[in-house]
């Protein structure tokens, strides 16, 4: 028997029906990673899979316990799944070690002797022992999801969900997250991830089920769902237009989300850590020394960034072009202080300018 059954699941809401049709098998021991389009019920199915949903109908067997009956132990369930939120769900006038221990005392009966000793273990798993008597508000995002993450182990479960655990963070603190999961992922513990973060997906996966149209679309190896999608929505998924756009204008310079939506685009292409650490300095070293400045000057108008990914030789090359809005005045230089010139001449290679529009192009290296 395999450790999850699902059959002809079907999840309705008022306005939705996010899950129609869905039936798969997930032996123990694998990892699968749920993709898919937003609003395509990625993750419903875990909430249904640990009932935090209800199913409208269907079955959802999980190692034995058939979670759609009516008189389901949930208490017993929650020991077998633990579940990772996009939010962290810590309580905040607990240390990172009480936020761990909790459920082992109020769920598993654990003395507080042993809920400690436990906790410990945990937080070292996820590198915050040092951190064990911090409050949540004196940790990074990165550091409260790791926090969130231990405390789920701590019940030993025999699978996990994670249902987006990056998707609140910053782009600098994605990695230590990520770091995290794939050390757990070696250890063969049964995990079904929710990620937009594709180079994750391909790393971690024994297979990859892509959701849409209200149930498993496609389901395969990393390589078949990320070299060799069968279908026309998922290869549309897949190979979706590698062009990043944004319009940064003077009254609105949303830095910091220009630049996450920067990161989720270089996700997405499955960029090396590398291609994506001088994709996002080169464009933020641009805005601020070059961008930013122009259109100070003239307190009007904005500018278009247009960043495009082109496989070229077997690599990637990348290119980031830098367009005058029509309605703004003001022309494009390579301004900036010594230490921006010295950062833009390390990873970008300057192209010929595009004299029609004013357009500045650079490769980033």
């Amino acid at each position: 028997m395999s450790l999850i059954e699902i059959r002809n699941l079907r999840k309705e809401y008022p306005d939705a029906v996010p899950l129609e049709d869905v039936s798969c098998n997930i032996e123990e021991g694998e990892v699968i990673s749920i993709i898919g389009p937003s609003g395509t019920g990625k993750s419903t199915l875990l909430r249904c899979i640990n009932r935090l949903e209800t199913p409208t109908s269907g079955s959802v067997i999980v190692d034995g316990m058939d979670m759609c009956a009516q008189d389901v132990n949930l208490p017993l369930l929650r020991r077998k799944v633990g579940m990772v939120f996009q939010s962290f769900n810590l309580f905040p006038h607990k240390m990172a070690v009480e936020n761990v221990m909790m459920p082992l005392i109020d769920i598993n009966g654990s003395s507080v002797k042993d809920a400690y000793e436990e906790a410990l273990l945990q937080l070292d798993r996820v590198g915050l022992r040092e951190k064990e008597r911090k409050y949540p508000d004196e940790l990074s995002g990165g550091q409260k999801q790791r926090v969130a993450i231990a405390r789920a182990l701590a019940m030993n479960p025999k699978i996990m969900l994670f249902d987006e655990p990056t998707s609140a963070l910053d782009p600098a603190l994605v990695s230590e997250v990520l770091s995290v999961i794939r050390d757990l992922a070696k250890t063969r513990l049964t995990m079904l991830v929710v990620t937009h973060e594709m180079r994750l997906a391909r790393q971690i996966s024994d297979r990859v089920f892509f959701l849409d149209g209200g149930g498993i679309y496609e389901e395969g190896t990393p390589e078949q769902i990320f070299e060799h999608p069968k279908r026309e929505v998922t290869r549309q998924f897949i190979f979706r237009t590698k062009i990043w756009e944004y319009d940064l204008m003077y009254e609105n310079r949303d830095v910091p989300g220009m630049l996450g939506e920067l990161e989720l685009f270089c996700s997405h292409q499955m960029m090396d850590r590398r291609a994506v650490r001088n994709t996002i300095l080169a464009v933020e070293e641009l805005v601020l020394s070059s961008i930013l400045p122009a259109l100070d000057r003239v307190k009007t108008g904005g500018v278009k960034l247009v960043l495009s990914s082109e496989e070229v030789g077997g690599g990637r090359q990348l290119q980031v072009d830098c367009t005058r809005l029509p309605q703004g005045k003001a022309a494009l230089s390579d301004e900036g202080d010594e230490i921006s010139s010295s950062i833009l001449r390390a990873i970008l290679r300057r192209l010929p300018e595009k004299e029609q529009d004013g357009t500045l192009c650079y490769e980033i290296l």
